[in-house]
């Protein structure tokens, strides 16, 4: 029986390479080599190479470095992996040889192979390295393809989720404004809030990290392209980065720039390491509100159970009619992937040794991994949650009458020591604050309602008081 295999030369001898594959010699070893997790890079990632090469190929044959013919067919060839035709020819484990050259080489014997077959009739002009990576090197290449995918992601995955999420809660702090509510400091009870004021809060904390992501997109855009291996920019035209960068703005609608010092931007990875503090900010956010709002519903009758949730799924497969909040945990576990992802993220930034960093395929992971999680999750956290849910207005009434916390409106009139007697005595016999107050005669009958006015003391001021 045949094997299905060809034999293919690099530098390091002969190869066995799968017969109908696309990729080469150097992409095959890589496979041989590192059969450590099954993990490849992402889609985005594998477009943004597309993207490079293809811009590559166009500004090197304007430039007369590489003939007409050949970089028409590199460019094309670009365009299909950009588009995805090719996905399964990107083989290589992301956790390979720290510069992430293994998946440059992988691009490069792809878009050459094919180019060659659409220069037809057996004709192999086109070469990996000479052309296809031309005027290029690995250690400019992939941090680029880090920064341009990053920020694609960022831009047009993250944002628009969390623009979304934060219109909804938005909508629901309108909604709930009139909804008064016992507040909860340390789990305990304390003074009242709106149910509007807390989903506003939520609303502000998305507002605040929709900036932090923008912020973290703008400093991606500062691309390595150009430096080729050190950052001297060695074997390549001056000419070349900044109209290679030029077409790759054009090509995915976002701008970039040429980094401003090469040594920088390839000896290091702060850029990637901030954007990650980005997402984990984000997180953060996202955990403390799903967390907020599964509390919030807890029961439904021997939790807090001041908010409904649309029931979307049976919650137990052994109690009938449970329903859980699914969704608040599963973006809880979003969070906690992304602040894991944060600590890969922060060791790989410190890994930047003289002119490289060597952990760029792991971080580049990493980073679009958070990047997507927190989009989707936070996409099916704002549908299939916060849409629907509803203020359990007579159980929030209910829980804020018992509130003891409620004499604290009563330190201006009665002194703080006064009014922690009332709040124990409440607290202690199960009656309300108000009770307390006419059986003990603390204040006139006709100034308790004044007193007590539990709207006013979740506005700005002095409960009570205009003024």
């Amino acid at each position: 029986m045949t094997e299905e295999y060809r034999v293919e030369r690099d530098s390091l001898g002969e190869v066995r390479v799968p017969k109908g594959a696309l990729f080469g010699a150097q992409t095959q070893r890589a496979v041989e080599n590192f059969p450590i997790s099954g993990q490849r890079f992402s889609r985005h990632f594998v477009e943004a190479l597309g993207v490079i090469k293809g811009s590559a190929a166009r500004v090197n044959g304007e430039l007369g470095h590489l003939e007409e013919q050949v970089a028409r067919v590199i460019a094309q060839a670009a365009d299909e992996v950009r588009d995805g035709r090719w996905d399964d020819e990107f083989v290589v484990d992301i956790y390979q040889t720290g510069s992430g050259t293994s998946t440059n080489m992988n691009s490069n014997e792809v878009i050459a192979n094919r180019a060659n077959q659409l220069l037809g009739e057996g004709d192999t002009k086109v070469h990996p390295n000479d052309h296809v990576n031309f005027g290029q090197s690995s250690n400019d290449v992939i941090p680029t393809a880090m920064h341009v995918s990053g920020r694609v992601a960022l831009e047009k995955e993250l944002v628009p989720a969390l623009e979304e999420l934060r219109g909804v809660l938005q909508e629901k702090a309108r909604d709930f404004d009139s909804v008064l509510k016992s507040g909860r400091t340390h789990l305990m009870d304390a003074t009242p809030v709106r149910l509007g004021q807390e989903f506003g809060g939520y609303a502000r904390q998305v507002e605040k990290g929709v900036v932090r992501v923008r912020q973290a997109s703008e400093e991606l855009a500062e691309l390595a392209l150009g430096g080729t291996a050190t950052g001297s920019g060695i074997n390549t035209d001056p000419r070349f980065p900044k109209r290679a960068i030029g077409l790759i703005s054009q090509e995915v609608g976002l701008e970039f720039r040429e980094a401003e010092d090469h040594f920088e931007k390839q000896g290091a990875q702060d850029a990637v390491v901030s954007a990650s503090g980005a997402l984990n900010t984000v997180a953060m956010s996202l955990m403390k509100i799903a967390d907020d709002v599964r509390w919030l519903a807890s029961g439904p009758t021997s939790g807090l159970s001041e908010i409904s949730l649309p029931a979307i799924q049976p919650g137990s497969s052994i109690m009938p009619g449970k329903v859980n909040p699914v969704l608040s945990e599963a973006l809880m576990m979003v969070a906690a992937r992304v602040a894991g992802n944060h600590t890969t993220i922060t060791v790989g930034g410190g890994r930047g040794n003289f002119e490289l960093n060597v952990m760029l395929p792991v971080m580049a992971q990493a980073l679009l991994e958070s990047t997507l999680i927190l989009a989707n999750g936070a996409r099916a956290f704002t549908r299939g949650c916060v849409t629907g849910i509803q203020a359990n207005e007579e159980r929030c009434r209910e829980l804020l009458e018992r509130n003891p916390s409620i004499a604290t409106a009563l330190n201006l009139r009665l002194g703080y020591d006064q009014a922690s007697e009332v709040a124990k005595e409440a607290a202690n016999s199960g009656r309300s604050v108000r009770d307390v107050l006419l059986e003990r005669d603390l204040i006139p009958a006709d100034e308790v309602d004044e007193a007590l006015d539990v709207r006013s003391m979740t506005e700005t001021g002095f409960p009570g008081r205009e003024g």
